[in-house]
């Protein structure tokens, strides 16, 4: 029944125009799981909350469109307000999908939805705001004088990320597939605490004894499952992949696809993948700005967690909270003290 009515509305989200926040409420009361009553704010309140989404408010801005810093005075609240191209049915889908979604599950690593508005043809998502930005903005391309994150806050992350897909394969019921799990989307906040973010793309996993979910392939290149890419078939071992990714670039602080580099390293799983066959050879895949501090025996068991999260087959990946248990004590500074490599 929820799978059918997911599908109704997908198909009927653009014909609600001017009734659909009301629409919406409504059909996320009837499914009666709701964790989190999402406000409903109309386009002026959040044009006062941004300044008239004024440049200067400017956070963020991609092909889904741009996220604003906005204060709502009633609540007296720091938002993100992220305003949809409203462009094509795509954005409305994605729009749909991301407040069921969030709607449905509440974890301190999930980003909190604290509302949305549905005016006319606006989307507009509004989010806790995180101080930090995104992970991405912590490891890649640092500004001057910019500090690279040590070796203890890069665990940290990847526990946290970890327990939040864990909630979402394990305890959503359905279970969801986040399907695009990459840096940008995970989001930090004042103590770099890990929240993932962007549910747009996400899916409802599979059930009624089904071993997947068969759906177009969607995601970033680079962080795509090998199988999901080639077959459209998704399963949360899809996530685990993307997973493995993320931690190889929280290690080795390059990205997930890299065109300004060489063409053998632009690739950061081809490139990593005969290092990572080598125990010996795992200490040449850390990041430099570490500068040797880090603990071997942890970089060891990262990567070697990172290798498995890898693997081409998607059965002999291990399941997520079976990652959570893996790298759980590399985030406890007192059981993970900085050895230098060298």
């Amino acid at each position: 029944m929820l799978l059918a009515w997911i599908a109704f509305n997908f198909s009927h989200v653009n014909q609600c125009a001017d009734g659909s926040k009301h629409k919406i409420a409504e059909e996320i009361r009837k499914i009666g799981k709701a964790k989190v009553l999402a406000c409903i704010f109309t386009f002026r309140e959040l044009a006062v909350a941004t300044n008239n989404f004024s440049f200067d408010c400017l956070i963020g801005e991609g092909g889904f469109g741009r996220v604003y810093r906005g204060y709502i005075e009633s609540a007296d609240q720091v938002v993100a307000v992220k305003q949809l191209d409203r462009n094509g049915l795509q954005g409305s889908r994605e729009f749909f999908s991301e407040v069921l979604m969030l709607s449905l599950v509440q974890h301190p690593n999930l980003v909190n939805l604290v509302g949305y508005c549905a005016d006319g043809d606006q989307r507009i998502l509004v989010y806790e705001y995180l101080s930090n930005g995104s992970l991405e903005n912590h490891l890649f391309d640092l500004a001057p004088g910019q500090q690279p994150l040590d070796w203890n806050t890069r665990m940290k992350i990847a526990v946290g990320a970890a327990k939040g897909l864990e909630y979402l394969h394990n305890f959503a019921h359905p279970p969801i597939i986040l399907r695009d799990f990459k840096a940008s989307n995970i989001l930090l906040d004042e103590r770099f605490n890990p929240k993932l973010s962007d549910f747009g793309l996400a899916k409802l996993g599979p059930i009624e004894g089904k071993e997947y979910v068969s759906t177009r392939v969607m995601g970033t290149y680079g962080y795509c499952a090998p199988e999901y890419a080639m077959t459209g078939q998704l399963t949360t071992k899809s996530d685990v992949y993307s997973f493995g990714v993320v931690l190889l670039e929280l290690i080795s602080g390059r990205r997930a696809i890299d065109l300004d580099r060489p063409t053998k390293e632009q690739n950061l799983v081809a490139w990593a993948e005969p290092l990572l066959k080598d125990g010996q050879k795992f200490t040449l895949i850390a990041d430099p700005l570490l500068e040797g501090n880090y603990p071997v025996k942890g970089l060891c068991q990262a990567l070697a967690t990172a290798a498995t999260c890898l693997e081409k087959d998607a059965e002999t990946r291990p399941l997520i909270a079976d990652v959570v248990t893996a790298i759980e004590f590399l985030a406890r500074p007192k059981d993970n003290q900085i050895i230098d490599a060298d």
